[in-house]
């Protein structure tokens, strides 16, 4: 075992690979960009080196620096985690060359599998059976949209280098195909520094199902079993879940020999992921699933294969890289139960899933059984740098139905505010119908978006609740008098207060009637809700409305308040009275960017007429591409930002104006 360690990582990767380390009694180093200079993960390890810029091309794509930080430490091995540089085969390489062990495969195992077309050139010799498409080295767009019809369309546009859904792209139609392309090679491009693409016959009803392998230097390789990781948006993994719904013993058994086979060809040692694509339009069946690709190093979902397997992977890897062999045999592993993960993200699902930014003000993660994976914590920020994960939730149990309603649970008792997050969508795709059956497809959240991602109004009990803590109700909730924590409401009368709620885009207007004691009425327009605040005796708040009781929380800023309340997550804000309002927010004729990110590309010029709906600037921020399009019909009047400039959230990128205006 080694005594000391780099992680060329961050956020919830390196605090989890620390923790491994750390009771196996094995010292870890950080390393940290100026962005993270107080992170989480920086402040568990035992020593941390700064490596550069915030931008990860500068500190956590450097390969050269990682290596001088490793060097500096005196460390004997370096961990890549996930992403950055984890299947970079000449950074392997350079570790090695440097004296260093790279806990992972061999460059040559990465290289065999960093391109996607050679990797299933060498998976059909192997007699792994692939997905149809064209796999070839010819990039003209025009012989591309040819293999395109030949496949029949849809097909899936891939770049054949990296992965986490960078450079993919699925088309419908041929006239559909040039832009497809354009945009998956630019993205490829960007993210990968290759923009060479593969053509794929794009399966209408699949299910993605890996298989996580694991091999040593002995030669011996076993798998752990299947992971289901179907349910995905813009190709990114949302919840997954070990074992597979609906999986046969001999199915399990093909796609399992079928992984090994895989790594057994490029001689793999460490932990890697198979992963396989199955037509399920007549159900699971042996002869009807097809390799995509395999990701040479531990994947993001690797905590569900922990639980149900009983192994610590990452302690696994430190031994095979040590030199030891597998822990256990095949036969010597077994399925225990059901897990699930799902991935808290600060994003805005209603908003075509645009990843946020913010300080979270409020964390709070639930107690009991449930395994919490973060890289953050209460009062950290969350950055345009980097990916915007808060936090991955695994729960285990010795069934589907247990472990499924643990998840609901633990993703109810979940609070973030100051942030924007997934967690109404996470808990909204948990009781979908179909995934709650056990039936779930890469397709399902694209089919079912209306019903998991609209924006949800609050409730008559949401709204009334924040009346009353607008109005100062929860001052004191000790069995005083509330109005004593109040100040001077009138004298005379009925006590009462006016209060406007502002909401997403809406707003309600309101008053809240003190009765005495902790008695409130909210009065609405069209009704009047009668609340009863209390106290449970523990300190927690408690809230009676129509002879229901419920436990709320809540969490107030000087912006607004967070309230949670049944599962369900409410943000409401307060107006700055200094704001210019509606005039200042112009929103018809501005264009405004959502987010801090750098402009790629202006696909107009000043004077030109434009189209609602037209794309009109292409921007890149947190691992993601963005296409801003026009608000409205109009003539762009200004522009305010050129191609390769770095932008601030809210920045004014263009201006319209009417067609008819001079």
């Amino acid at each position: 075992m080694f005594s000391k360690i780099l992680i060329a990582n961050r956020g919830e990767i390196a605090c989890r690979i620390i923790r491994t380390a750390r009771r196996l009694g094995v010292r870890t180093v950080a390393v940290y960009s100026d962005a993270d200079i107080g992170a989480m993960h920086v402040a568990l390890a035992d020593e941390a080196i700064h490596i550069g810029a915030a931008a990860a091309g500068e500190s956590y794509l450097s390969k050269e620096r990682i290596i001088v930080a490793a060097g500096r430490a005196n460390a004997e091995a370096i961990h890549p985690g996930y992403g950055f540089l984890s299947e970079n085969a000449d950074f392997a390489e350079a570790v090695e060359k440097a004296g260093l062990v790279f806990i992972g495969p061999s460059p040559g195992s990465i290289r065999a599998m960093g391109l996607k077309d050679a990797a299933k050139a060498l998976m059909e010799r192997a007699g792994v059976p692939v997905v149809p498409g064209y796999h070839g080295e010819r990039q003209e767009p025009g012989f591309l949209i040819e293999q395109a019809g030949s496949i029949c369309f849809p097909v899936l546009i891939k770049a054949r280098a990296g992965g986490g859904g960078k450079g993919m792209r699925r088309v419908d139609r041929p006239d559909d195909f040039p832009a497809a392309l354009e945009a998956a090679k630019r993205e490829a491009k960007s993210a990968f520094g290759d923009d060479a693409v593969l053509i794929e016959k794009y399966l209408i009803q699949p299910r993605h199902i890996e298989i996580q392998v694991f091999g040593d230097s002995q030669g011996n390789v076993v798998h752990l079993f299947e992971r289901d990781c179907s349910l995905q948006r813009r190709h990114q993994k949302v919840i997954e879940e070990a074992p597979a719904p609906g999986m046969t013993q001999e199915m399990r058994s093909a796609m399992g020999e079928a992984a090994v086979r895989a790594a057994r060809a490029i001689d793999y040692r460490g932990a890697g992921t198979v992963e396989f694509i199955a037509d399920v339009s007549n159900g699971l069946s042996p002869d009807h699933f097809f390799f995509m690709e395999m990701n040479t190093r531990l994947q993001v979902e690797h905590p569900v294969t922990e639980a149900i397997a009983g192994v610590d992977l990452v302690e696994w890897q430190l031994r095979i890289a040590g030199g030891e062999p597998l822990p256990k045999t095949q036969a010597e592993l077994a399925i225990n139960g059901w897990a699930f993960e799902a991935r808290i993200y600060a994003e805005d699902p209603s908003r075509g899933f645009l990843p946020a930014t913010g300080t979270l003000s409020h964390l709070r993660f639930p107690d009991g059984d449930v395994r919490i994976d973060a890289g953050v914590r209460e009062g950290d920020s969350i950055t345009p740098h980097y990916d915007p994960l808060i936090a991955k939730l695994t729960v285990h149990a010795p069934d589907r139905q247990a472990a499924l309603a643990r998840l609901t649970r633990a993703l109810e008792q979940t609070q973030v505010a100051g942030a924007t997050t997934n967690l109404d969508f996470l808990i909204r795709l948990s009781r979908q119908p179909d995934f709650f059956a056990g039936r779930p497809d890469t397709g399902l959240i694209d089919r079912e978006a209306e019903a998991l991602t609209s924006a949800q109004q609050p409730d008559d009990a949401a709204l009334a609740i924040a009346a009353i803590v607008e109005a100062g109700g929860f001052a004191r909730l000790d069995g005083s008098d509330p109005w004593h924590a109040l100040g001077a409401w009138q004298l005379w009368g009925e006590m009462s207060r006016p209060v406007t709620l502002h909401f997403g885009s809406g707003q309600a207007n309101c008053r809240v009637i003190a009765k005495g004691g902790q008695l409130f009425s909210v009065a609405f327009d069209d009704r009047t809700i009668p609340v009863r605040l209390m106290a449970d005796g523990n300190g927690a708040r408690r809230v009676e409305i129509d002879g229901r009781q419920s436990s709320v929380d809540m969490f107030e800023a000087s912006h607004g308040m967070t309230l949670f309340l049944d599962g369900r997550t409410h943000h409401f804000h307060r107006l700055d009275p200094l704001d210019g309002g509606e005039e200042a927010t112009a929103g018809g004729d501005r264009l405004i960017a959502p987010m801090p990110g750098l402009v790629k590309i202006v696909r107009v010029r000043e004077g030109e007429a434009v189209a609602k709906g037209q794309a009109l600037i292409i921007m890149e921020a947190m691992k993601m591409e963005l296409t801003l399009t026009a608000m409205r019909d109009g003539v762009v009047e200004s522009l305010h930002v050129g191609e390769g400039d770095q932008t601030s959230e809210s920045a004014v990128l263009l201006l319209l104006r009417p067609e008819d205006t001079a």
